[in-house]
């Protein structure tokens, strides 16, 4: 994290968000990002739950300048360009969004980050509030606070479907309402689905039928087929997209609503979903025909969940469709490979004695300007009942 004093870029120093989403960060890793946080945003200012009696669950560092230590030998030469160096980092907008999403995703996964205490956790989610609030401290215009990213893409009938999205917190003071990044795969799956939705058996489907999106995040893919579909004559159909995290699910319904601003009743629903419980709730439809996700297996505890779950939701003439990232180095170098693995373990079964299977692989090549550096293609899998 750097030499003590030193305050860094937040894109070279904080964990990656998915290890905040996937729980595979420390609570010492996150103590020190929130505290080079503080140096850089708010060096003069502390969260008022610091002076609260009982002593909070992390040090918090002594109040100077928050960039480097000065003592009386120190050059005033050397002092100045450095914090005209803080100065100019302060106000990179890249790195201040880099921080603002990174903040979002910790409050909004902080409850399946491994804490010493509850009160360690609390005090760190009122930390990442307070650094959150100082960004917003200086916006004239509290909107410009949203990140928003604006999706078209072409149908192969002459359709541009429009999908907007909010990446990052909504303006306001509640902190914990945001939603997760857009993912290459997102991206590109929803591409594909409007250049060939044929491909992906939309045709197949009734007016009226129900498709389900796992793992939903922003919820890009499920907005897009929730256009997609009444383009194709696909009416009063419903997209259900589903999550864990309640408030991935809460920016869900903000972006749900965005997109669909005058439908009293929107084709697309957001619905709480945890694919290691085995119950399904009786608010989500079984036996339906099209399951989606994209990029949704960082751990190979989720491609057990998630094939069980989709064996669970899937009809017996159903599809589901998964994107998987695949990555090469980083902490999840080989997740990829988990997906064909978990399908080669014991499957789910049908009544009539069938399973399961992965029915074909497709390798997918990653798209200049989309995704992340560290993506190197996806694998798109068709997945369907057969015959054991």
């Amino acid at each position: 994290m750097g030499v003590p004093g030193q305050v860094l870029p937040p894109s070279s120093s904080l964990p990656p968000v998915r290890a905040l989403t996937t729980a595979v960060v420390c609570e010492e890793e996150v103590v020190t990002a929130l505290h080079n946080l503080r140096s850089l945003y708010c060096p003069l200012r502390l969260p008022q739950s610091v002076h609260k009696p009982r002593q909070p669950s992390f040090s918090v560092p002594a109040i100077d300048s928050g960039y480097a230590s000065e003592d009386e030998d120190e050059n005033p030469f050397d002092t100045l360009a450095a914090d005209t160096a803080i100065s100019n980092l302060r106000l990179d907008e890249f790195e201040r969004t880099i921080a603002t999403r990174w903040l979002t995703t910790l409050i909004a996964c902080a409850e399946s980050i491994e804490f010493e205490t509850e009160d360690a956790r609390e005090k760190a989610l009122n930390y990442a509030a307070f650094i959150l609030s100082s960004f917003s401290d200086s916006i004239e215009d509290p909107e410009e606070e949203a990140l928003t990213r604006i999706f078209d893409f072409a149908t192969n009938h002459g359709d541009v479907i429009n999908v907007r999205l909010n990446d990052a917190p909504l303006s306001g003071t509640d902190h914990t309402d945001v939603g997760m990044q857009s993912w290459g795969a997102s991206i590109v799956m929803s591409d594909m689905l409007c250049a060939d939705p044929q491909r992906f058996g939309i045709s197949t489907l009734n007016a009226g039928s129900t498709v389900v999106e796992l793992g939903a995040g922003t919820g890009l893919v499920g907005l897009t087929l929730g256009k997609l579909l009444p383009t194709l004559g696909l009416r009063n159909s419903r997209i259900i997209a589903t999550d864990y995290h309640s408030a991935v699910l809460s920016n869900l319904e903000v972006n749900i609503g965005n997109n669909f601003p005058s439908d009293p009743v929107p084709p697309v629903k957001a619905h709480l979903l945890d694919w290691s419980n085995p119950k399904i709730p009786d608010s989500i439809p079984v036996s339906v025909r099209i399951l989606v996700a994209a990029d949704v297996v960082y751990a190979k505890e989720h491609a057990v969940w998630l094939r069980d779950c989709a064996g669970r939701l899937l009809g017996p003439d159903g599809t589901f469709w998964l994107m998987v990232t695949v990555r090469e180095h980083g902490k999840f170098q080989g997740i990829a490979s988990t997906v064909e693995a978990a399908f080669v373990e014991k499957k789910p079964a049908t009544h009539d004695g069938r399973e399961l299977r992965i029915l074909e692989k497709e390798r997918v090549e990653k798209r200049r300007g989309i995704g992340r550096g560290d993506e190197v293609c996806y694998f798109l899998y068709r997945i369907g009942w057969t015959s054991m």
